[in-house]
């Protein structure tokens, strides 16, 4: 019998994904927009079973965020592999009226990567890269076209010749292709092959919401004219419905197997409790087979599904991260972001061993700062979040404990924090389209503060504890919708985690965190 694979293969906030092959090796980076360190990387050896080795960009020297509104930064990165070297090139989106494209490189994709390369001259978003077979190297992005957007979201890609050395593009810029639909808006994420001696340009039209689609152009020539295939959309899953369990497919990029097969990896989303996706954009997996020299994309329905029969690759499990971080490593875990680029310390793993320590800092989650925030993705729809926090607050303004993110204007903080009173509280703060709800207070008394969160789809519960698993009910059943993209709008999917603040006034007190566990359920 077939080995059968599960779709999302990265699941939560994952969006964008990008793939190259190098042997028996494969590796994929994402999106990350305002968090840091940005574009994880990761590595598979049967296209199923992934585990992270890094992150592209994980300086701050690399990676300026600072001040940048949410779901701006880091845009549809691909990652490319050539003669020894492995190539990332990205967008950083400092507003929607300025962006910077820029090329990283590395020999092992594990890191260290190189300092950035900006590219002048380089309008647009989502560069990519095709070496040809001459060693010639093309960059391809889109833009508005030179005769200017004859309507909103108006697009089409295009195509220079990239000086390897120099690191600039040179010659000539053409023109390729503004996407299949009439009228269709957001011509974007091209990614150029040349399969049988014939150049394939592939790209997302529609937006990245539940319209977006993949549709497919070839020429004989690098410089066209393309011609699209007359299937076009090649994937879509926008006439399936609202209520369908995944939506909004599209961002894919194809790899041809050692053995000669292909695959696609795109983007989409798995609404629930209503057409809402509080896990963000996740990244999934389908076959791809050609005929008549052109990709059929999930042959026999021409859809993702959730399941799928397995690549013919030997697999290949790796050990799985623990459920629970005891912060005993000198460095972060992989799966561990910041909100933005560090300037301060935030934290520290080695004041407190085994321990990681949150500085209290008047930057807040409501403010484009970089605030005292340790965060991970959802990746569940079902998931138990705990923690243990030695901390007293000093001062009124003063608060530390967990945070469920979606932005700056729309989150939960779960903190301990000191009452008009005086007393020791924890309190849960609703913060939605920039308006603050305290929905729940419980006068609390110790010196360890247990917490857990807990989700049932859009129902989130809260809970605190002085002594192991004596828990007190705060609030259940919370509405986690303002966790979602539909509500707060924007690229980014739940993140959740250890967070700290004084709240604008300068502040000596620490928060120590002895563990923090995350468990999904299937």
């Amino acid at each position: 019998m077939a080995r059968i694979y599960q779709n999302p293969i990265i699941p939560g906030f994952y969006p964008d994904p990008s793939i190259c092959r190098v042997g028996e090796d494969y590796f994929l980076v994402t999106s990350t927009f305002e968090y840091f360190p940005g574009l994880p990387i990761f590595h598979s050896r049967d296209l199923v079973n992934w585990r992270q080795i890094g992150h592209v960009l994980d300086r701050p020297s690399q990676l300026p965020l600072d001040g940048l509104k949410a779901s701006h930064g880091l845009f549809a990165p691909t990652i490319r592999y050539h003669d020894g070297t492995f190539y990332v090139i990205n967008t950083l989106v400092l507003n929607f009226e300025s962006v910077r494209n820029f090329i990283v490189t590395a020999t092992d994709p594990a890191g260290d990567w190189s300092e950035p390369y900006w590219l002048d001259d380089a309008p647009g978003i989502d560069p990519s890269l095709l070496f040809d077979e001459d060693g010639r190297c093309y960059y391809t992005g889109n833009r508005i076209p030179p005769e200017g957007e004859q309507f909103r979201g108006h697009r089409e890609i295009w195509l220079q010749e990239l000086d390897l050395h120099s690191m600039q593009l040179v010659g000539e810029r053409v023109g390729l292709w503004a996407g299949a639909l009439r009228e269709g808006v957001h011509a974007e994420a091209p990614h150029l092959y040349k399969k049988d001696g014939t150049y394939y340009l592939m790209i997302a039209e529609g937006g990245t919401a539940h319209d977006h689609a993949v549709t497919i152009a070839r020429s004989e020539t690098i410089t066209g004219p393309y011609v699209g295939h007359l299937r076009n959309p090649i994937l879509t899953h926008r006439h399936l419905g609202l209520d369908y369990p995944i939506v909004g497919t599209g961002h894919a990029d194809l790899v041809e197997t050692q053995h000669g097969d292909w695959w696609m990896v795109l983007l989409a989303m798995r609404p629930y409790d209503g057409y809402f996706y509080n896990l963000g954009r996740e990244t999934f997996l389908v076959p791809v087979r050609w005929e008549e020299g052109w990709p059929v994309v999930s042959p026999g329905n021409g859809r993702v599904e959730c399941q799928h029969p397995a690549p013919n690759l030997p697999e290949q499990r790796w050990p799985q991260p623990p459920a629970c971080d005891q912060f005993d490593a000198p460095q972060l875990a992989d799966c561990w972001n910041l909100i933005r680029t560090p300037r301060e310390k935030i934290y520290s793993l080695a004041e407190r061993p085994s321990h990681l320590r949150l500085f209290l800092r008047p930057e807040t989650l409501a403010e484009q700062a970089n605030p005292s925030f340790v965060g991970r993705r959802q990746q569940h729809i079902n998931f138990t979040a705990q923690t243990v926090l030695a901390f007293t607050p000093q001062q009124a303004n003063e608060c530390a404990g967990i945070a469920l993110l979606q932005n700056d204007n729309f989150h939960f903080r779960f903190v301990l924090c000191q009452t008009d009173a005086g007393e020791t509280a924890v309190r849960l703060i609703k913060r939605a389209a920039g308006e603050e709800t305290t929905l729940a207070e419980l006068p609390v008394n110790g010196d360890r503060f247990y917490f857990k969160v807990s989700a049932k789809g859009q129902a989130y519960n809260f809970y605190v504890a002085t002594q192991p698993g004596e828990w007190q009910t705060v609030k259940e059943g919370v509405d986690g919708r303002i966790l979602s993209t539909p509500v707060a709008s924007g690229f980014t999917g739940a993140y959740l985690g250890m967070y700290a603040s004084s709240n604008g006034t300068p502040s000596q007190t620490v928060a120590d965190f002895d563990w923090f566990e995350y468990q999904g359920e299937s």
